[in-house]
């Protein structure tokens, strides 16, 4: 299939040829909800941590005798029902990968770029380069492209410092490489805005052989 290239004029001015393995396959919803989980379960450090009645400093000496105060019996000031005791059944550093086969995360991709595209919420650009760091002339681009307003990824063939700085004080445009889309990155905007090189390396990564 084709797909519309623009200028920064939002003037459409080419196509763009990509395959229909990668743009135009019927979406797989399940394998779509695992790619997600999995990268966000990926993602967490699993470095939280509490410490139980062993391991708080102190308390190794018995509070007070066993009989005879009048008061409940007491072993260590370190006990979990004491303040500045231990925590019972608290959170322990873990391990939360979940992994999937390549051949999912590929289809993953390819369902949501899918969708996107039957949707018509992928747009295409010629090559994105800015003379300096300016938002002004970032947001100008976009301005002229019609999605000013939106949530916008935008994918680069490679990462430009330029156009990475210009965009950061958008609080509504995220910038990634295209080759590092991931199934989420795909998902988490209103409008994919490729460039038109990100866009063929993309397809070439996804193209079913």
């Amino acid at each position: 299939m084709d797909l519309p290239v623009h200028n920064f004029e939002g003037e459409v001015i080419s196509k763009v040829r990509v395959e229909d393995s990668v743009f135009k396959i019927e979406p797989n919803a399940d394998v779509v909800y695992r790619a997600v989980m999995s990268e966000m379960t990926n993602s967490r450090q699993g470095t939280h941590s509490t410490k139980t009645r062993s391991e708080v400093r102190g308390g190794g000496r018995k509070p007070w005798r066993q009989k005879g105060r009048g008061v409940a019996r007491a072993g260590s000031i370190r006990s979990p029902i004491w303040k500045g005791g231990g925590v019972t059944h608290g959170p322990k550093p873990k391990d939360y990968k979940y992994k999937l086969p390549k051949k999912m995360r590929r289809l993953a991709r390819r369902s949501v770029l899918s969708q996107r595209a039957g949707d018509k919420e992928i747009m295409v650009v010629e090559e994105v380069s800015l003379a300096s760091p300016k938002t002004k002339d970032f947001a100008h681009i976009l301005n002229k492209l019609g999605i000013v307003g939106k949530k916008i990824t935008f994918f680069p063939v490679t990462s430009n410092k330029n156009v990475v700085l210009s965009a950061r004080n958008l609080s509504n445009v995220t910038v990634i490489e295209a080759i590092n889309a991931s199934t989420y990155d795909l998902l988490d905007a209103e409008v994919l805005l490729f460039e038109k090189e990100g866009l063929k390396k993309l397809n070439d990564l996804l193209t079913v052989n």
